[in-house]
């Protein structure tokens, strides 16, 4: 097996590190030469990629990759490799396998709070998911040209070792933004992986929700947090009032519940099913830090 990552960045290094587990070459991407480094301490074969060209290098390398996960935002211009290799991507992957897109649940759009699934019509708000939505479709599409199962992996917010609220309040940027009724779901980082691996082993395609068992406030994360850590919480803020970047302040836009049904009906099972077992582990184990 021959696992190629565009975009090795913090999901797309777990994910590496599953598949490692059992052998498989590694390679993966990144758009600083600084970064190629330490992708090479975790074993992972680095190349330069821009998302405007694919080099001698890089298509060399891509012509013995078996599996594909695709982990690159699309921006405006569109997915980068769908772009670049489109119609050609059997060229340059001639033994792909098996494809791997990581999207967002921010596809879904605002349901005032309610449940979705993959069932669920989306209806994205900002540009950025938009964007999402547009290259789901190109990686469904190529999946299906191509005859190879393509994978749309929709993510809730990303957290794990180093990445977290202890961390947030060890540093001093942890804040308790009130919002009445908001939620969000969160997925640590490694039951990315670990889905990952589970949808690829078994060569399947389609869309799937990856997400944690128990959406709610985001407040109560800081909140368990600081009671794990044994310190005092940073004080509310009404998010009406709280000064944001236009980023942040859109993820409060949307407000829904994710289901991850589908996927655990197909047997897979979360390590960190909710936040609270889950910052307990991170600071049990001191890898909270990163």
């Amino acid at each position: 097996m021959h696992l190629f990552v565009f975009g090795c960045g913090y999901s797309g290094t777990a994910i590496a590190k599953a598949f490692a587990q059992d052998g498989a070459r590694i390679s993966g991407t990144t758009r600083s030469a600084e970064k190629l480094e330490s992708l090479e301490k975790e074993g992972i074969d680095g190349f330069l990629f821009d998302g405007e060209v694919i080099g001698d290098e890089l298509r060399q390398a891509m012509a013995s990759a078996t599996h594909l996960v695709q982990s690159i935002a699309p921006g405006s211009k569109g997915d980068p490799l769908i772009r670049l290799a489109g119609k050609d991507l059997a060229t340059f992957m001639p033994r792909l396998q098996w494809i791997g897109y990581l999207s967002t649940v921010g596809v879904y759009g605002d349901h005032k709070g309610g449940w979705v699934d993959e069932n669920t019509p989306y209806k994205p708000v900002s540009a950025r998911s938009v964007e999402r939505v547009e290259a789901e479709d190109a990686w469904l599409a190529q999946g299906a040209v191509l005859n190879v199962p393509a994978a749309v992996l929709r993510l809730s917010g990303i957290y794990g070792p180093g990445r977290n609220a202890l961390r947030n309040l060890e540093n001093g940027t942890a804040r308790r933004l009130i919002k009445k009724d908001q939620v969000f779901n969160r997925i640590r980082v490694e039951d990315i992986a670990g889905a990952t691996r589970f949808l690829s082993e078994r060569k399947l395609g389609g869309i799937y929700n990856v997400t944690d068992d128990e959406p709610g406030p985001p407040q109560d994360v800081v909140l368990e947090a600081a009671r794990i850590m044994g310190v005092e919480p940073p004080p509310e803020q009404a998010f009406e009032t709280a000064e944001l970047t236009p980023m942040a302040r859109s993820f409060y836009g949307e407000n829904k519940r994710v289901s991850n049904r589908k996927l655990r009906d197909l047997g897979f099972s979360f390590d960190f099913p909710e936040y609270r077992m889950s910052l307990a582990e991170l600071w049990a184990s001191g890898n909270w830090r990163g």
